[in-house]
């Protein structure tokens, strides 16, 4: 089965409607990915087949969750999931993609040049010393940290209001309790990946 008919198979199952050029993009990215990783490993998935779904759908996931967004910041976005797909998905958007990897910041913006994403911008620093003067509506990560050094590290980057949307495997019950009294979890949501049978979750945070 050919990437493009994996993707469209995997967006009908979602109830994603993309156009064309956004599919011929986000299968651009993972061949992309493919090349890089080959030197550089940006990530341990090597089969593109399977990028499709660990990395490609289970970063789509997340656009229900994302109404309410209009700039959004990927923490530690390594080979640029969630934030590669929710830009091509939606180019309303505004995402800025963190890492504090120069290689994977280089990879980044090769990727943001190749793929013409005019709504991206790339940031290679840690999250904690970040100071890039913009705040965000919602802050991302997929397996970045802990819940609370997820949100202790990026509040700094909080708009008023702002979530903190964590995607997590198993429901992180341990974590949770361990999120600082700075913070609440509005809500644990399980995700529904298809062709993923592990388990899903995004944790919801906001300010308390």
């Amino acid at each position: 089965m050919s990437l493009e008919t994996e993707l469209a198979q995997g967006l009908d199952a979602m109830g994603l409607a993309l156009d064309e050029a956004a599919r011929r993009r986000l299968v651009a990215h993972v061949e992309l990915v493919a090349r890089w990783n080959r030197v550089h490993n940006l990530t341990a998935v090597r089969d593109p087949s399977q990028m499709i779904v660990l990395h490609v759908l289970d970063s789509l996931s997340l656009l229900p969750h994302l109404a309410h967004a209009r700039r959004i910041l990927d923490v530690g976005t390594g080979g640029g999931f969630p934030g590669v797909p929710i830009a091509i998905a939606r180019p309303e958007l505004e995402v800025t993609l963190l890492d504090s990897s120069h290689k994977k910041c280089s990879f980044l913006e090769q990727a943001r040049t190749e793929l013409a994403l005019t709504n991206v911008g790339v940031t290679c620093e840690r999250v904690e010393a970040c100071r890039s003067g913009q705040s965000f509506d919602a802050i991302v990560s997929r397996a970045f940290a802990e819940l609370a050094d997820f949100v202790s590290q990026a509040q700094h980057l909080a708009a008023p209001g702002a979530r903190f949307l964590a995607m997590k495997g198993v429901h992180p019950f341990e974590e949770i309790a361990r999120v600082p009294a700075t913070h609440r979890v509005a809500e644990v949501i399980e995700l529904r990946v298809p062709g993923l049978d592990a388990k899903r979750h995004l944790v919801v945070m906001q300010a308390a």
